[in-house]
This record gives C-alpha cells, structure tokens and sequence, in this order.
C-alpha cells in the first residue's frame, strides 16, 4: 500500500534486489504528485470521449518529459500517460554497441488499434508459463517491498528520473515567478513530485502488452484508480 512519511503520501519502492538499473530492458515507472495533489490537469468527458485535459503545469510536464527522451541517447520512449496526478510510463534503455549487460530486452512491434488496446504482432504468442500479468500486479499501491540503498549509477533510471524532477521544479518555479503565483516555490525540500517513485522490470511480451494496455486506458479508469484522492 502507499505508505505515509510525515503525514505525506509517498510511493512505496519496488526495486529489485541486485539488479543494476542501467541495464538494457524495458521498465514500468509511476512518478507521483507530492501529496497526490491533482494539478497536473483533470479528467474530461467530451461527446462521450474520455480524454486528460493539462493544465498549465501538467504542460510544463510533458513538455519536459518529452525532452528528457530527446537529450538522453540511451533512453526510449514507449508507451505514457499524463494523470491529474501521475505519471505511468513503459520506458527502455538500449545502450547501442554494447552486448554485455544484463537484462537486455528487444524492442516490441506494437501496434496500437483505434480501439485504445495494443495487441500481439501476428508472429508473437505469450509465454503460457509467464502470462500470469494481472492488472493488479501493475498497480503501485498493491505491493510494498522495502527499497534497497540508492545507487545512481550513470544512464540509469535513477540518474533520468532525478534529472527530470530537477528540471520539473526549475522550470515551474519560473512559472510561479513569472506569473505572480501566490504559491510556494518548490526546492529540495519542497518537492513537485514525490522523492521516491514506483518501478518495475517488464518480464515478457504478454506483461509488455497488459501494461500498456493500463496505461492507454487509464484516463477511463480514472473514477476507480486507487491514486485518485477524491474515492
């Protein structure tokens, strides 16, 4: 479950022991708003299509997490989804000439249909024997496993994530200044997003699809996601 630090919601970590998140794979990630506060945009219903509507910081957000894939050669955008208050994404590291690190993963061909689903290319069956990917399993707030000491190493998942967030505050303190908001700054001690965030390695094809299934379909889901504050 999502546990509370001083009295503020924080995303329980998932890492997996001894694995070395600058390896080759693809990752499952949640970033969270500090407090879950839901001012990255809200949920709308128009003629019937559900849609996330950004507001301006929720903009300042994807304008940055765009640029975070654009700066860092290592790193591949999948599948992602802006919430009023989180993120979700499938993200890949592929680091090109080298074949020597562990947990190198292929990337997918992966066709999204009209119908907001993506589905197995023709030539690709789920491994029976790894297929048992719930929806459950993705939710971030179902497991708590106990977070393993930091290791930021270089091109890593940690060293993106931070450097996104750096970037995030940068850029919204600005706004704030810009346009006069009587709102606190943000800063190392007053984060925009939450210090830690939700990780998990994909397995297989089958979780690939299922995964990103959740997170195409999520702004539908939005009235019964455990991160929404106003359930």
């Amino acid at each position: 479950m999502a546990d509370k630090f001083k009295n503020k919601y924080r995303t329980s970590s998932h890492r997996k022991p001894d694995w070395y998140y600058s390896a080759e794979a693809l990752y499952y990630l949640t970033i969270v708003t500090q407090n879950r506060d839901c001012n990255l945009g809200k949920i709308v219903n128009s003629d019937g299509r559900i849609f996330m509507q950004l507001s301006d910081f929720g903009k300042i957000i994807e304008h940055e997490w765009i640029k975070s894939f654009e700066i860092r050669k290592e790193l591949f955008l999948h599948q992602y989804v802006i919430m009023p208050n989180h993120i979700h994404t499938i993200v890949e590291i592929y680091h090109e000439n080298r074949d020597d690190l562990y947990g190198k993963t292929q990337c997918l061909n992966i066709d999204v249909e009209t119908h907001g689903r993506v589905s197995l290319p023709p030539n690709v069956t789920p491994n029976a024997t790894n297929s048992d990917t719930s929806i459950e399993l993705i939710d971030p707030q179902l497991l708590s496993i106990k977070r393993n000491p930091p290791k930021r190493l270089p091109k890593s998942i940690s060293s993106f994530i931070a450097g996104f967030k750096s970037a995030v505050n940068t850029k919204i303190d600005d706004f704030i200044d810009e346009h006069q908001l009587g709102i606190p700054k943000y800063n190392r001690k007053n984060h925009y997003f939450q210090p830690n965030y939700h990780d998990h390695i994909v397995r297989n094809d089958w979780e690939y699809l299922n995964i990103a299934n959740y997170i195409i379909n999520n702004p539908n889901n939005w009235h019964r996601d455990k991160l929404n504050s106003r359930m």
